[in-house]
């Protein structure tokens, strides 16, 4: 477990937060995180939503995005409940992740490629990528 990892790990406390600004992530406390959580890369420039939960084994690599697409409506008026990423999912640099009404599942082992923008659940061991995302392919590896 790198430093990122470890800082993410404390993110309840103030001072663990500070100490990733520097390579501005924000991961607020109120997301839900599993074991062997891994930021790539350091990380660097990771945003993610506060109702946001990421399974176990997942891999977020630099400059990536997670929460909501309608972002421009407040809190209390979006339709938005929770974007819910599986285990063994990897999001690839750059990518960005926007969940719509209610919950948005990224199913297990899915892989959401370079810059792409998904803004829809995905099935399990899908491979994700363009603007806006689309389905390309299957993951073999973990079928």
């Amino acid at each position: 477990m790198g430093v990122p990892e470890k800082l993410v790990a404390w993110r309840r406390h103030r001072w663990a937060r500070l100490a990733l600004m520097p390579l501005n992530i924000s991961i607020p406390a109120k997301v839900e995180i599993g074991r062997e959580f891994r930021l790539v890369h350091y990380g660097m420039g990771t945003v993610i939503y506060p109702d946001v939960t990421i399974g176990d084994r997942v891999r977020i690599y630099h400059q990536v995005t997670i929460g909501r697409k309608d972002a421009h409506v407040s809190r209390e008026d979006s339709p938005f409940e929770r974007l819910v990423i599986g285990d063994d999912v990897v999001l690839f640099p750059g990518c960005k992740v926007l969940g719509g009404a209610g919950v948005t599942r990224i199913g297990r082992g899915t892989l959401v490629g370079a810059n792409a923008v998904l803004m829809n659940s995905t099935g399990e061991n899908e491979i994700w990528a363009g603007n806006p995302a689309r389905l390309v392919g299957r993951r073999r590896d973990l079928d």
